[in-house]
């Protein structure tokens, strides 16, 4: 049996192609899940896919910029974006935008953008420049460390907001990274208790997040009130059948399914595609997966290494989690789907994260590729010389 050709001949080229296909795919599912809310409530039923089509050559422009440089250039730049981060965190609580009872959103001059996504790239960045350089020198790893502190600082801030979601986001990549730099075995036993007693107290602290809990074990049961979203959910995938009800035929976004062109895009796109366009973003976001790991192996540093894997980690981790919760395996949170959800912030800085690493693999293809240096003129005979003294000594010898 011949082995099916794929159109690219690298892990770069590979992850190129894949997200521009997700790309497509949120392109054409934003339009379907958002015309009709878009239509009635803003009398423009182009208005969320013109701004996704604008926040995707913004991200472009960045995606590309990032490719070209080295990243090994930007290791200096992680203290001060920590910091920017942490003030625009800040500023959040101070003067942000507020909506359905959260806090989320800044506005400079009309535009506005969500500091929480900034800060699942700042995670990444700044402790991958940590621990690349302690993987380079073959130092030890412990959690007691200065990144997860600042970055656990900054899951506070968005969990205030509130945002448990993102902020569990924030500090998982963050400490992920860790496990595989590695770190000592009762460091991994004691974060593994460490994190079922808070994730369990923080799931009880606050009524509406115990209620999603019990409207996630049984969302028949309060699919009037808390388990309503998920509720909707559930139906939308399940009409969608094997083939779909057809592009812009799902009755779901009909104000049935709130956030129905973010969060819960890919019920959207479970309804009106079918089992066999689930199956293809699934396909999509494994390959994704497979070829960012290709990448973080075969990186020229341990920078490059944690930058790489940070940076899949971030999109195809989104990813399965908001597949998880759209179809009930995980109770309700705000993680996007990557490229197939609405979302200004989340979209730029995903195709940020795709400029870094394919940033990682080009420099290392340039390290592999790279010819020997031609030496000459002085240093040239003198080299020439050095090499017809050892060989006069060898036959002496």
């Amino acid at each position: 049996m011949r082995r099916m050709k794929m159109p690219w001949s690298s892990p770069a080229e590979a992850i190129i192609y894949i997200s521009l296909t997700l790309a497509v795919f949120g392109m054409v599912n934003v339009f379907s899940a958002s015309f009709v809310m878009a239509g009635k409530q803003l009398g423009d039923s182009l208005f969320f896919i013109k701004r996704h089509i604008l926040y995707f050559f913004i991200g472009v422009v960045g995606f590309v910029s990032l490719v070209r440089l080295d990243y090994r250039k930007l290791r200096p730049l992680a203290a001060p974006a920590a910091l920017v981060t942490l003030a625009l965190l800040f500023a959040v609580g101070v003067a942000g935008l507020e909506a359905n009872g959260a806090r989320r959103w800044l506005s400079f001059g009309g535009i506005v953008f969500q500091p929480s996504e900034v800060a699942k790239l700042t995670a990444i960045f700044v402790t991958a420049a940590f621990l690349g350089t302690r993987i380079d020198r073959k130092l030890p790893h412990t959690l007691l460390s200065w990144p997860l502190v600042f970055v656990g600082g900054m899951g506070f801030l968005i969990f205030r907001q509130p945002d448990m979601g993102t902020a569990l986001v924030v500090v998982g990549l963050a400490v992920l990274l860790y496990l595989l730099a590695g770190i000592p075995g009762k460091e991994r036993l004691i974060l593994f208790m460490l994190g079922s007693i808070s994730i369990g107290y923080l799931a009880k602290n606050a009524a509406y997040r115990a209620e999603r809990i019990m409207a996630w074990l049984d969302p028949w049961s309060y699919a009037q009130t808390a388990g309503y979203q998920a509720v909707q959910a559930l139906l939308a995938i399940g009409s969608g059948g094997l083939a779909g009800s057809g592009l812009g035929m799902g009755a779901s976004k009909f104000h049935y399914l709130p956030e129905a062109h973010t969060d819960f895009a890919f019920a959207v796109l479970a309804q009106e595609m079918g089992f066999m366009g689930v199956l293809a973003v699934i396909v999509l976001f494994t390959m994704l997966g497979w070829y960012g790991l290709k990448i973080a192996l075969k990186a020229a540093d341990g920078f490059g290494q944690m930058l790489a894997a940070g940076t899949t980690a971030l999109i195809v981790g989104q990813g399965i989690g908001n597949m998880a919760m759209v179809s009930g395996l995980l109770p309700v949170t705000g993680v996007p789907l990557p490229f197939i959800s609405y979302g200004g912030t989340s979209l730029i800085v995903n195709m940020l994260a795709l400029g870094m690493l394919l940033s990682v693999s080009r420099q290392a293809h340039k390290t592999v590729r790279q010819p020997a240096e031609k030496v000459s003129g002085p240093a040239a005979r003198i080299q020439e010389r050095a090499k017809l003294r050892l060989v006069k000594n060898n036959k002496n010898e």
